[in-house]
């Protein structure tokens, strides 16, 4: 009983997980993360 629960508890977090992603990308976050990743690894580097 307690392994079919866990189990149903991963999978709701795996598809609230899956959908939120997708939200977000559908947002346009995936740009402003990936600008921001690339500034701070040029400012680590000294470039920025």
């Amino acid at each position: 009983m307690l392994r079919t629960k866990k189990a149903l508890f991963q999978g709701a977090l795996l598809i609230a997980g899956i959908v939120m992603l997708c939200v977000g990308v559908m947002r346009g976050e995936a740009d402003t993360v990936l600008s921001k990743a690339i500034r701070l690894c040029l400012e680590c580097v000294g470039i920025g």
